[in-house]
């Protein structure tokens, strides 16, 4: 049941923040949006050797690509002086080049389009005085937390860029990964809030569970981002054993020196941590879900826990079978696509609930 946001019951953050909820709403959801394609682009981008193709950081006049083929060869040419092409791609075409060029600029195209669709909009809701007080001020958070991610992109790349290196650095491409996650499940949080709910006795009971569901997935997806930044999951093809075994032996995942290298640097402790989380994660979204049903079968809340914990268990298949494939493409976006919706559910199950809780 949802009514109009006009009650007293409200928390002072929604009461305070907007007189028209509903638009506000659909912006956030919007933008929502356009960060879990921006995801999915940058996992293409990472798939097909993309991400080092654009040599520079030009945050406007990079805006514009090669209009002439001089302008192309003087972009090339910046590429064969970085070592991926020298040991990865040396004698690759001008037209290959291109290819993975575009990858890289559509990328950064849209992390463009999405800080314009974020503070155009914003500015026209403050000044028609329908975001305000606090509101205002998390969803400049928000937009803040979006321009350092820009940045972190840009840091990311240049790990990929110096002597030595042919992919962008594992915990570089992870911090990227985890920031993105933090903005999308940031909006949905603040838009699931922006409605009004009938309270639910049950719900105070579970508050604190979906809070630790977020956390879990976003803990999972930093480990995903790690396995892809080490190329792990083009490792240990198997499943469910690891090595042939359910627990390789500490000497194959405690082989690098120093020991807390092993954690960032060493793939088969990288993809042993990504599987026993993606276990632990499972169980845990289905006993939330067990728990919450007994409790109040009949409700909203009972609901949205069986729909997240059908969410995580589809992801979980979808890992193993893009891990026994060998990251095809395909498996790998739609793994990375599906790992983003976990964490938009997650986000406003927990908010819808606190809600709920109040």
């Amino acid at each position: 049941m949802s009514v109009a946001i006009t009650g007293r019951d409200l928390p002072a953050v929604e009461r305070a923040g907007t007189q028209n909820p509903a638009a506000v709403r659909t912006w956030l959801y919007g933008l929502a949006a356009l960060v879990v394609a921006m995801v999915l682009v940058g996992g293409a981008t990472r798939l097909t050797g993309s991400g080092l193709s654009i040599t520079e950081w030009r945050p406007v006049t990079g805006a514009i690509p090669p209009l002439s083929e001089g302008a192309w060869l003087a972009e090339f040419d910046k590429y064969r002086q970085i070592d991926q092409y020298q040991l990865l791609n040396k004698g690759m075409s001008l037209a290959e080049f291109q290819s993975i060029y575009w990858w890289e600029w559509g990328h950064r195209q849209l992390g463009r389009f999405i800080g314009l669709a974020f503070f155009v909009p914003f500015v026209w809701f403050w000044a028609k005085g329908q975001v305000r007080g606090r509101l205002a001020l998390t969803l400049l958070a928000v937009g803040a937390l979006g321009g350092l991610q820009a940045g972190i992109g840009w840091i990311m790349v240049a790990s990929g860029l110096k002597p030595g290196m042919t992919a962008v650095a594992p915990i570089k491409l992870m911090l990227h990964l985890t920031v993105a996650s933090v903005i999308l499940a940031s909006l949905v949080w603040i838009a699931s809030g922006l409605k009004q709910r009938a309270r639910d006795a049950a719900a105070r009971g579970f508050s604190r569970g979906t809070t630790l569901l977020v956390a879990a997935v976003l803990a999972q997806i930093a480990l995903g981002g790690l396995v892809a930044g080490s190329k792990a999951g083009l490792t240990f093809n198997t499943w469910p054993l690891m090595d042939g075994r359910v627990v390789p032996d500490a000497s194959t995942l405690f082989a690098v020196s120093p020991f807390i290298e092993n954690f960032v640097d060493n793939v088969a402790l990288v993809q042993f941590n990504h599987r026993f989380v993606a276990y632990a994660l499972v169980a845990l979204a289905l006993w939330h879900a067990f728990a919450v049903t007994r409790a109040a079968p009949a409700s909203g809340m009972a609901r949205r826990s069986r729909g997240l914990a059908g969410l995580v268990l589809a992801q979980a298949a979808l890992g193993v079978a893009t891990l026994v494939l060998v990251v095809p493409l395909w498996a790998g976006l739609a793994h990375q696509g599906l790992a983003m919706i976990v964490l938009a559910m997650a986000a406003a199950h927990a908010r819808i609930t606190r809600a709920e809780a109040a």
